[in-house]
């Protein structure tokens, strides 16, 4: 059982990992349940209306997780839903694994002004009783083991090498170069000092936000379309000369695989994420300074960041999470691997 806050329709990193690994582990016999917010009554973000809130959870989840006994328990995030997971495992002593996919403290800093030093209690908390806690990057690991977490383990992400490609690389019509940014429209991503760059070329928005209807007014020479899906999004991918990524506070940055899989240059700063995913020259520009960081990234061969690409698989990312996993109940376990069949897939 996946329980996570972060599900359909919302469209970001943590969302796209767990709809290829769930598919991934069906495609391989398991059996996976995921509770996920759609099945409980939410209310908005008071930040951001986009994101449902799950509330009145205990009663709903509880029965849920009473009645399935799912062999292995994955927290995916530290939302009400997880948060209540945690509470019951911790009622009757079971066990479980978790991940750390963003920097929430940081999030609800910026968002709210709620001190680190509160959230980040409350985050070791959660991850405290895990078994593992699987996270993205070595940088993050580093970061977080300073802070007191234990139990780490890296995991690593994919790409999806067919569907982000150099083929479908095809003429915009935009005045190059073309930069772009593909996520979340809001304050946690940093978009501002992207957009206040004096920059020739065109820089294109893509996706939605809190933040988007304020910073279009403020930055008319950005252009701002919108979310896109599919095919149109993997030919934006692929028709811009550089993949421009600002935040400051992502673990991992699932869009600069996607770009750099389409053949398209990434430029960042050197923090959690683009050091990690692409600290690399010959694939982009990862500096302090972000108009600098675009200018070294421009001169990257789009053949090499095709390359370094495919070097990140899904098979190595469901190898990782499966080797976490551990037992629920480990007793119920033993027997009945021991009864049944020692060969059969956990679900």
């Amino acid at each position: 059982m996946l329980v996570t806050d972060a599900w359909e329709p919302q469209i970001n990193g943590v969302v796209r990992t767990y709809q290829r690994l769930i598919g991934d582990l069906r495609d391989a016999g398991w059996q996976v349940t995921v509770i996920h917010p759609g099945e409980f009554r939410c209310v908005p973000l008071p930040s951001d209306p986009h994101i449902p809130i799950a509330i009145n959870v205990w009663p709903r989840l509880t029965r849920r997780l009473r009645e399935l006994q799912p062999d292995c328990l994955h927290l995916a995030t530290e939302g009400p839903l997880g948060m209540t997971a945690r509470k019951w495992c911790g009622f009757h002593n079971y066990q479980f694994t978790t991940s750390f996919h963003t920097k929430f403290p940081e999030f609800i800093q910026e968002r709210m002004g709620i001190p680190l030093f509160l959230t980040y209690a409350l985050a070791k908390w959660f991850h405290s009783r895990s078994a593992t806690m699987l996270v993205p990057t070595p940088s993050l690991m580093t970061y977080l083991q300073k802070r007191g977490f234990r139990r780490c383990k890296q995991w690593t992400h994919g790409v999806d090498a067919e569907k982000f490609h150099p083929a479908k690389r095809v003429e915009l019509g935009y005045a190059k170069p073309v930069a772009l940014y593909v996520g979340r429209v809001s304050v946690e991503k940093n978009l501002e000092p992207f957009l206040s760059l004096e920059m020739p070329g065109t820089k294109l928005i893509v996706g939605e936000g809190p933040g988007r209807e304020d910073l279009e007014q403020r930055y008319p020479n950005a252009i701002f379309l919108g979310a896109k899906y599919g095919e149109e999004l993997a030919g934006l991918f692929a028709s811009a000369d550089v993949f421009v990524f600002p935040s400051r506070t992502d673990t991992f940055g699932l869009v600069l695989l996607e770009a750099l899989a389409s053949g398209t240059p990434i430029a960042g700063y050197p923090v959690t994420g683009p050091i990690d995913v692409a600290n690399d020259e010959r694939v982009g520009g990862i500096s302090e300074d972000l108009g600098t960081a675009i200018a070294h990234a421009l001169k990257c061969s789009r053949e090499e960041c095709r390359k370094y690409a495919e070097q990140f698989s899904w098979d190595e990312a469901e190898r990782i999470f499966v080797e976490s996993l551990v037992p629920m109940q480990p007793e119920r376990m033993v027997e009945a691997v021991t009864e049944e069949r020692p060969q059969e897939h956990l679900s």
